[in-house]
């Protein structure tokens, strides 16, 4: 049984998940694999994808028809082996100790059912004022005490960098009409359990 296993939904996501799968195979961590929903991709998202698979038999590629993410994740959840879920989005790339770097401080913290990270937006140029008040609200966030007291704010945690215990999901996803990564922090946080922070910029967040 792997470690880790790494859920990635993709939908019609050609021009960006090379990069991303290249971040995961650079991952310093090595024990881990990868569950790539193909989510009726009308582009060449499928192939690329099983091209690496081809080259990495860490990474299998699942095809379903487009069914929307939370079709995706569920149904991506249900092929996953690892006692840790690690999130992943197909336009994002992950610095190489991202994986690593989150499984530690599960592991040495019992108390904590889930991780995030801090990030880094991009591409720059196109950034609003906004996006950058929400990056630095995001990377001020340093322990699972602020990611409760300011729940409510926004979605404290960035879903590509969460990393959860496989217990603490629970049922998965939700579709309330609303995001489901949210919906998913406040239902954990609601049960009383904990989400923390690795207080490092361990992805690149595609905005």
């Amino acid at each position: 049984m792997p470690r880790i296993s790494v859920l990635l939904p993709a939908y019609n996501a050609a021009p960006t998940i090379a990069p991303c799968l290249a971040s995961l195979s650079r991952q310093t961590a090595r024990d881990w694999e990868c569950v790539v929903v193909d989510d009726g991709s009308t582009d060449g998202t499928a192939d690329i994808a099983r091209g690496y698979a081809s080259r990495d038999p860490r990474i299998r590629v699942v095809s379903i028809p487009h069914g929307g993410i939370v079709t995706a994740l569920n149904h991506g959840l249900s092929h996953c082996t690892a006692p840790l879920i690690a999130r992943m989005d197909a336009d994002d790339v992950m610095h190489r100790e991202r994986l690593e770097a989150q499984a530690r401080l599960l592991e040495e913290d019992p108390s904590l059912a889930a991780v995030g990270c801090h990030v880094r937006l991009f591409p720059r140029q196109a950034m609003s004022a906004r996006m950058r008040e929400y990056e630095a609200w995001l990377n001020g966030l340093r322990t699972a005490d602020d990611v409760r007291r300011d729940a409510f704010i926004e979605c404290p945690v960035a879903h590509p960098t969460l990393m959860m215990r496989r217990e603490a999901l629970g049922d998965g996803y939700a579709d309330c009409g609303w995001p489901e990564d949210y919906d998913l922090v406040l239902r954990t946080l609601v049960r009383g359990l904990r989400i923390g922070v690795v207080p490092r910029r361990l992805l690149v967040w595609r905005d």
